[in-house]
């Protein structure tokens, strides 16, 4: 499969220190191809049972069908990673543990993902820094 489309980095409103990559534009375009035959879905809904397990109880309502299977509401993931964290990152359960970690003196990487719970598709939509000098700024 080769994709044509790149990730849209931006920088924060508060400064510049960082970027938030969005990646909608490929997302939308894997959507299409499969859509169109030329990506089989069981090449796209095969999300890591972890990865289920974590929509299924924490995962944030997008109000959105699974653009995959129109089946159910897909939910967002967020996995945070950065010093003295786990080796694969923390999936926070809670908004405030989320923002705990946002708010780290040390900087972590964040990574929302969106899951179908049903069918397991996925797809990283977004990566932003946060923590750090920047604690004062997160979104």
């Amino acid at each position: 499969m080769t994709l044509t489309q790149e990730p849209r980095a931006s920088r924060d409103d508060a400064g510049g220190e960082g970027a938030s990559v969005e990646y909608r534009l490929l997302r939308n375009a894997i959507v299409r191809d499969v859509q169109r035959g030329r990506v089989g879905r069981q090449d796209v809904c095969d999300a890591h049972p972890e990865l289920l397990r974590a929509a299924r109880n924490v995962g944030k309502p997008r109000g959105e069908r699974c653009p995959i299977c129109q089946l159910c509401d897909t939910v967002e993931v967020t996995y945070v990673f950065g010093s003295r964290l786990p080796p694969g990152g923390r999936c926070p359960g809670t908004a405030a543990e989320l923002e705990r970690l946002r708010r780290r003196r040390e900087p972590v990487l964040c990574y929302d993902v969106e899951v179908c719970p049903d069918c397991a598709w996925h797809h990283l939509t977004r990566r932003y820094p946060a923590g750090g000098r920047r604690a004062d700024r997160v979104r």
